[in-house]
């Protein structure tokens, strides 16, 4: 009888012990998924603002004043500030560029946004095939090199245009863009090149133009939109696009050389996804290339108001980027 008694509260005491730890593993297990469920992932990136997405804003409505740039970046929710230099063309032509840059300076201080670079179009072909014009736009870019520096930027962006063969091009693109990096490495300033239409929207040929060069201060700005390889009747903008390079393609190939990345947008649904552009696709192979600094929102279209199609840009990007 004795024994019976000891074997029942053996049996007692180990249901008991197994029951405790039953409960304390699915207390835990409860824990962990609520942990996972109300913590928020950071996205992988910063988020800057493109400063085209308010060109009509500046340029046509005249609705909003460029010296406001950095103000209507941090008010937005942005960290850094990507700022293109024929918006300022008027306050340049009436002030001079000493002057513009020490306001956008003190401004970008004043609300604690970051300078990261500047777009640079209107100073010429950086790989015209005619030496001279090349050495023009060389000694044009010079001034936005020295700009950027100043404003404590990284890179400047440029365009290739030039040559209509691919050779040819590839050949003076090394040329000018090798030319105008050997002034900018002693001012730590990237020399970038944007997929920006024509042979440029060419992610292989673009590739080897920037290891051609052999200079690691040249690299790319891989923009989501900006892969027409050919307009009608020859035009550079402005007309249909009658062929195209695969974007998500031309994205993983640029991504090897990115000192930058261009989060373009036209259009939005219901569900605040882009209807052109599949942003999720795009943001995993920005990941997978293992990139992890800034993406600027650069909103391009037109049924929404600017800053309305900037938040929608920003939120998309924000939503994918914490998944």
């Amino acid at each position: 009888m004795r024994t019976n008694y000891l074997n029942y509260y053996r049996f007692l005491f180990l249901a008991v012990a197994l029951l405790a730890f039953s409960c304390k593993e699915k207390d835990k297990k409860i824990s962990e998924t609520l942990e996972e469920t109300t913590t928020e992932k950071e996205p992988f990136f910063k988020l800057s603002l493109a400063q085209w997405s308010l060109h009509r804003s500046i340029n046509d409505y005249k609705t909003v004043n460029p010296f406001d740039f950095a103000k209507i970046g941090r008010n937005m929710g942005f960290e850094g500030l990507e700022y293109v230099n024929h918006l300022y063309a008027k306050q340049i032509e009436d002030l001079g560029l000493p002057a513009v840059l020490d306001t956008l300076k003190a401004n970008s201080e004043k609300y604690g946004m970051k300078n990261l670079l500047i777009m640079v179009d209107g100073q010429g072909d950086l790989a015209a095939a005619d030496d001279n014009v090349q050495k023009e736009a060389v000694e044009n870019h010079k001034k936005w090199v020295d700009a950027a520096s100043f404003l404590g930027c990284h890179s400047i962006r440029v365009n290739l245009f030039g040559s209509e063969t691919a050779d040819a091009w590839v050949e003076n693109s090394i040329k000018g863009l090798k030319s105008l990096a050997e002034y900018a490495a002693p001012k730590n300033i990237n020399i970038i090149v944007e997929n920006h239409g024509g042979l440029s929207s060419d992610a292989e040929l673009l590739n080897k133009v920037i290891e051609g060069t052999e200079m690691s201060n040249v690299g790319t700005l891989p923009d989501f939109g900006n892969f027409c390889l050919k307009r009608e009747d020859g035009k550079r903008w402005d007309a249909p696009c009658v062929e195209e390079y695969d974007r998500y393609k031309g994205i993983e190939l640029l991504m090897k050389h990115a000192k930058g990345v261009s989060a373009k947008s036209y259009d939005f649904d219901k569900e605040g996804n882009e209807t052109t552009i599949d942003y999720p696709r795009m943001l995993k192979i920005i990941k997978d290339a293992g990139y992890t600094g800034f993406i600027d929102v650069e909103y391009e279209g037109s049924r929404l108001p600017e800053k309305e199609g900037i938040i929608a840009t920003r939120d998309l990007l924000l939503k994918i980027g914490k998944q």
